[in-house]
């Protein structure tokens, strides 16, 4: 071991040998307690460091695996009651454990019936940054992870989180702007309610479903919590289609913080953990690029060989995350400027139906990212 990393060391047992409280209040987003640190620290932790299928990921479009067998995904429509709290590093939503109904979350990729536990929200104090999973390297805005426990083998989260097939976790990504989620103003309203660490509200009869983008279009892949201890037993769900806030609501989230009203410390925002290796993880869609991008081919192509995923911004008449972009086979594809992109890209809307619409390059429009 080298001098540094004696020194880091040594500078962290000092740091937390005279914390008095749970391991929860000692962890963050930066410095020390940051997410380099999680598992060094804390051996019940030690995934954090080790693990190698840990959560966020950067999702490669043009490596997505279509899977035919992918079913939609089932939220149980019951409305649910619990308490909004800001806990320091992040702002919490948990259902209250003496709720008459609760939400199920089935089907997708999911081989067992999965009960909603809690809401995490990531976001950055800037527009540029603030999602965990990012698509093509590009981030948005904001985060919100629904995670669900699974009630068929396991009796509570405590217990799920640390066995297989334990967690699902549903992330939405967040943009800033319109059509705004009027249901979504249970929470919002909230805000300003939960400004310190510690601080909490009691949110009645949220309707779950109604948060959600209007697709069913999704990635997933086997990951883990992004959060301490980082345990690798989640099915991740990652819809197409983001959700907005307004720049007012996201205005009221950046003033949380994260201390007290005493001493409130830094802002509770960009508390997002950095993304992590995908270690040869396969991540699949239900997309199917036949059906929705080759209408009329007198062929039955191989999608590998015939199209590939572009995540740009700005389509007209699209805000999926991840959009279809026909082009040459593999073999002919060469990295070009976005000068020559092809003059159509083929979109999804939420019937799921395709639509054309003319390249945004076409007409001077800049993309946050492209992939070629």
């Amino acid at each position: 071991m080298n001098q540094c990393s004696l020194f880091i060391l040594t500078l962290l047992c000092v740091s937390v040998k005279d914390i008095s409280g749970s391991w929860e209040e000692w962890w963050t987003y930066d410095g020390i307690s940051g997410p380099g640190f999680w598992g060094l620290i804390n051996p019940q932790w030690s995934m954090c460091n080790k693990g190698r299928r840990q959560s966020p990921v950067n999702i490669e479009p043009d490596k997505l695996l279509f899977d035919p067998w992918l079913r939609d995904i089932q939220f149980d429509k019951h409305k649910v009651s619990g308490i909004l709290q800001n806990t320091g590093q992040s702002l919490v939503f948990r259902v209250e454990k003496d709720s008459k109904h609760q939400v199920n979350i089935s089907g997708g990729p999911l081989s067992y019936r999965y009960q909603f536990e809690e809401i995490y929200f990531h976001y950055g104090m800037e527009d540029n940054r603030g999602s965990e999973h990012q698509i093509d390297h590009h981030t948005f805005p904001g985060e919100i992870q629904l995670y669900g426990f699974n009630k068929e083998l396991y009796h509570n989260m405590s217990e799920a989180q640390h066995k297989s097939q334990g967690i699902v976790g549903i992330s939405l990504m967040v943009q800033v702007g319109d059509p705004e989620n009027t249901d979504f103003r249970l929470i919002t309203n909230a805000f300003n309610k939960v400004t310190y660490r510690g601080s909490s509200f009691p949110i009645k009869h949220l309707p779950l479903s109604s948060l959600l983008p209007k697709t069913q279009q999704y990635l997933t892949y086997e990951g883990s919590t992004t959060h301490p201890g980082c345990w690798e037993t989640a099915v991740w769900i990652i819809f197409n289609k983001p959700i907005y806030i307004s720049k007012q609501e996201m205005y009221a989230l950046r003033q949380l913080m994260q201390g007290s009203q005493l001493t409130p410390k830094a802002p509770l925002g960009n508390n997002a953990r950095p993304v992590q290796p995908l270690h040869h993880r396969t991540v699949r869609t239900n997309i199917n690029f036949n059906k929705q991008g080759l209408q009329g081919s007198n062929n039955c192509p191989d999608m590998y060989r015939n199209m590939h995923y572009t995540a740009i911004e700005g389509i007209e008449g699209s805000d999926d995350i991840v959009t279809i972009d026909i082009s040459a086979p593999n073999k002919e594809r060469k990295t070009t400027t976005t000068t020559s992109l092809p003059p159509t890209t083929i979109s999804f809307n939420n019937t799921g139906s395709t639509t054309e619409t003319s390249n945004p390059m076409a007409q001077g429009a800049q993309p946050a990212v492209q992939k070629r």
